[in-house]
């Protein structure tokens, strides 16, 4: 017997459906939970599990009415959607739930985002680039210049300051527009930095540049920040230091030979062992940004190629992924969310864009999918897991429980296939199907350009 009593297009993306569900049904789930709800009923003067039926119904109805529901919605959308082939992207919404009428049926209209018609066009002929992977000897020699840096001691010199070396000095915030200490200045402070270190003001750098040790200088730090109010104008913060200087010292590089590539790291014999791991590690970080690459120009085109109406619903969803996101890494930063004053939705408004083409590449890789037959086998699929678990340090049944309890198990196999899908239209079918460390797939990350 059918549950769906009527389905109806509410847009492309979009499906109504009025469901009911029988009568006896009804009245079998009904029985049971009354059961339940007496078994656990607690009334004054009755013991345990002895309480008439009938008070039972009368003292819980509302609770008894409510678990019905809330038990026989699952199971007979389930079937309603199995009935009427439809492939919901997101859990239905339950608009109207009738009162429940003994020896009626219970009716329900749910109404869910569904996948768009997508019509497949050309979906092998891409223009893709194709940059060298070849490290320039530029490349590698100045990287084993940062790490010759890198374990240089710092020995202190008699010059002036100059880029590239390390500044002792003392700061003091000032007061007044000319730089006058006022009586309550702020305390000074030490200060150790890198003249030219991109984490250093700039207006820092300039100011010490060219001094020695013993000379001091005054300078003004200036910046700007969005006024609080809607629409206003910027505000410009002006700030004035003293910083005197106490030390300047340069790095003693050590000399270019086999020695320093063992103080680099004891696995170099050699220092041309140390350049041929530098060529090596350039060249598999210039093969990944080219795969990179080709695969956001892919879905690029392919989404130029298939212009969409999007489900609103599953990009609104997407959007509070990427707000949610961002707030947990400005939370895992030590910043005070509270305090911070974002504007959310302005934020939201701004991750829009991103969220359309994320939601945009997804459905047109299941399309593609569904066409070529693609699928992640077992193997592959329990290969993934075990992966991820790794480089997690965790079990893979453990990973398979977390992920099936924050119900994650099934887009972790749909992001797999979308990541086998990519290579399949790159041409890769044939390569040995990887992943990655993270549950973010490259299909993904390739729409973020």
């Amino acid at each position: 017997m059918s549950v769906v009593v009527s389905l109806q297009d509410l847009g492309s993306c979009r499906k109504q459906l009025t469901v009911e569900v029988p009568a006896p049904a009804v009245e079998a789930e009904m029985q049971r939970v009354v059961t339940e709800f007496g078994n656990r009923a607690k009334i004054p003067g009755f013991r345990q599990g002895k309480v008439p039926v009938k008070l039972v119904r009368q003292r819980f109805a509302k609770d008894i009415e409510r678990e019905v529901i809330e038990r026989l919605l699952p199971r007979y959308w389930k079937q309603a959607q199995a009935e009427s082939s439809i492939d919901p992207l997101l859990p239905p919404e339950v608009n109207e739930v009738k009162d429940l009428q003994p020896g009626a049926p219970l009716t329900f209209v749910a109404t869910v985002e569904t996948r768009p018609q997508i019509d497949l066009r050309n979906v092998k002929d891409f223009d893709l680039p194709n940059p060298s992977t070849d490290p320039g000897s530029v490349e590698v020699e100045d990287t084993i210049e940062e790490l010759r840096r890198q374990i240089s001691p710092w020995v202190q010199v008699e010059r002036s300051a100059g880029r590239g070396d390390l500044v002792e000095a003392e700061i003091t915030a000032l007061s007044g527009a000319h730089g006058e200490e006022a009586p309550e200045a702020e305390k000074t402070d030490k200060i150790s930095v890198e003249v030219g270190d991109p984490k250093v003001w700039e207006e820092l750098t300039l100011a010490l540049s060219g001094l020695s040790a013993g000379q001091e200088t005054i300078f003004t730090r200036r910046h700007e920040h969005d006024s609080p109010e809607e629409g206003g104008e910027k505000i410009v913060h002006e700030q004035t230091f003293r910083v005197k200087v106490d030390a300047v010292k340069e790095r003693d590089l050590p000399p270019l030979d086999d020695e320093m590539a063992k103080k680099i790291n004891p696995e170099f014999a050699s220092l041309d062992a140390l350049k041929d791991a530098v060529t090596q590690r350039h060249r598999h970080n210039k093969i990944e940004q080219r795969n990179e690459a080709r695969q956001r120009a892919l879905v690029d085109q392919l989404r130029e190629r298939h212009p969409l109406e999007l489900p609103q619903g599953v990009v609104r969803k997407e959007v509070e992924g990427l707000v949610q996101d961002y707030a947990e890494s400005l939370a895992r930063r030590g910043v005070d969310l509270d305090q911070a004053h974002i504007d959310w939705n302005a934020l939201a408004t701004d991750m829009q864009p991103l969220a359309e083409r994320r939601v945009h590449a997804r459905l047109l890789l299941d399309a593609v999918a569904e066409a070529e037959s693609i699928e992640v086998s077992e193997e592959e699929f329990e290969r993934a897991l075990a992966a991820v678990a790794r480089s997690q340090n965790t079990s893979t049944p453990a990973l398979r429980r977390s992920l099936d309890e924050d119900g994650r198990l099934a887009n972790f196999r749909s992001q797999l296939r979308r990541d086998k899908t990519i290579r399949h239209l790159l041409g890769e079918a044939a390569a040995s199907f990887d992943v990655s460390a993270e549950l973010s797939d490259t299909a993904e990350l390739a729409t973020e350009a």
